[in-house]
């Protein structure tokens, strides 16, 4: 059987009982990180006085899933105990695990997932924006066209958008969400659940000047006021056209909105340029 574990994202005391016998009875862990996992394992194990008796440990991760599944032996699934822990939070939300869900469905093998923390829920219920829905984007692309579509796709939500951020990048983030839509109103929740757990509410505008003066450290979850509820329009063609972007790359983004083929409007733009 294989049981998918949640694991704190930052307080050890959010770890459940169900949690800790699920690790204490593990005959095998696939982990994304071993040596996470193991770390987790060793504080747990001082913090509540008990032993994990396992000592086999597989690294499972993005990276290697595809490989591994190939190799796994379903018997060994069936009889034996294993456990899969992410780094932190709930496996297959942000996180790998989604693979070894599938691959039981597919060879009939029992498996269970514990509830347990998770960092878009907590951030969800801590905003106190009253929907009933959201759609989560986990990481935007770091740059170019494919940040610029899926930032245009949290944008345009009817459904409140939550995605994480990193500190290297949330001041980007708050500036491309000023310059698309100033009012726009952004929940900003850091290091939930740990020392320095922080939150802000605030219009776009507000975020970014407060932060272009500081020094931004701990991982960001985000949480945007859907478009009919902030201001009720699209983003538009002209918000899309003055995002710093290449030329080409603005093209492509620009004919996947309207349809026109890229080669025309980059014409355009270059003409623009030129002028």
């Amino acid at each position: 059987m294989l049981t998918l574990v949640p694991t704190p994202i930052g307080n050890l005391d959010d770890i459940s009982s169900r949690v800790l016998q699920a690790l204490r009875s593990a005959e095998l862990f696939l982990c994304e990180d071993t040596r996470v996992t193991k770390k987790l394992l060793s504080l747990l194990s001082e913090k509540y006085n008990t032993s994990f008796p396992c000592s086999s440990f597989q690294s499972f991760h993005h990276h290697n899933d595809q490989k591994l599944l190939a190799t796994f032996d379903v018997t060994t699934f069936k009889e034996k105990n294993i456990v899969y822990v992410s780094d932190a939070g709930m496996p297959c939300i942000s996180d790998p695990g989604a693979t070894l869900v599938d691959f039981c469905i597919q060879h009939g093998i029992n498996y269970d997932v514990l509830p347990g923390p998770n960092a878009v829920l907590t951030a969800y219920a801590m905003s106190g924006f009253n929907y009933t829905t959201f759609t989560f984007f986990g990481f935007l692309p770091h740059k170019g066209k494919e940040r610029a579509i899926e930032l245009a796709k949290v944008l345009n939500s009817e459904i409140i958008p939550i995605l994480y951020e990193s500190p290297h990048r949330l001041l980007k983030l708050l500036e491309e969400l000023n310059h698309c839509d100033e009012n726009r109103v952004v929940f900003l929740a850091k290091e939930l659940t740990k020392k320095y757990q922080t939150t802000f509410k605030a219009t776009a505008k507000e975020l970014y000047e407060h932060f272009k003066k500081e020094n931004i450290k701990g991982e960001w979850v985000v949480v945007i006021e859907p478009i009919k509820a902030a201001v009720g329009e699209n983003i538009t063609l002209t918000d899309i056209q003055e995002l710093d972007l290449p030329p080409k790359q603005k093209a492509k983004l620009l004919s996947k909105m309207t349809g026109r083929a890229v080669k025309e409007i980059y014409q355009e733009l270059l003409d623009t340029i030129h002028s």
